[in-house]
């Protein structure tokens, strides 16, 4: 089942993206597999149309791909490329720079898929819709952040404010100083009553 789902999302983003089966086309034939530990693998190989089907060899796969599932929510935070940074690739240089490449870069066209479904004008517009929709909630998010931070640093200062960081950081530079000076005078002293 995550074979199938794997692969049939990644070709439909590779039916939208033509340069990405070019890319692939030169490796038709090379196999790879995709550990997401601890589900299972994904095995799978370049078809010599650039997309990517099912494969269950002995041999061990040209390329070897390792993401922990932990590092799925990226997916879907932060997207493909962002996620790419924390996947482990090994094998075949060419084919594993191929699949990297690909990988980062690969974006999902939805104003095309909703195109198909409600046309072309309401697929732009639902787009539209939900790109501002996703910017408001972020500034939203960042004011009610800013309210917070300073409701806790100036209303309740439970929080110390960025600006008394700095003097503060200096004064317990100067109060260690003044301590381990302190603690020097009090040993001299301490081995002149001894000598005494």
């Amino acid at each position: 089942m995550l074979s199938s789902a794997f692969l049939s999302a990644t070709n439909h983003l590779l039916a939208q993206s033509g340069w990405a089966r070019q890319r692939l086309q030169p490796h038709a034939g090379q196999t790879a597999r995709l550990a997401l530990s601890p589900i299972g693998d994904v095995d799978f190989c370049v078809t010599a149309d650039g997309y990517l089907a099912e494969w269950a060899g002995e041999a061990p796969p040209d390329v070897g791909l390792r993401v922990a599932v932990g590092e799925l929510p990226r997916l879907l935070v932060d997207g493909l490329e962002t996620a790419m940074r924390h996947v482990r690739i090994e094998g075949n240089a060419e084919f594993a720079e191929a699949l990297g490449f690909v990988f980062r870069h690969l974006r999902w066209d939805a104003e095309e898929d909703l195109s198909r479904v409600f046309g072309d004008i309401t697929a732009h517009r639902l787009m539209d819709t939900g790109r501002k929709l996703v910017a408001e909630g972020r500034r939203s998010a960042e004011r009610v952040g800013g309210n917070v931070a300073e409701y806790l640093t100036e209303e309740a200062p439970l929080l110390v404010p960025r600006a008394a960081l700095a003097p503060f950081a200096q004064s317990l530079v100067a109060l260690r100083d003044d301590a381990a000076r302190l603690e020097k005078r009090i040993r001299r002293l301490e081995q002149r009553a001894r000598r005494a």
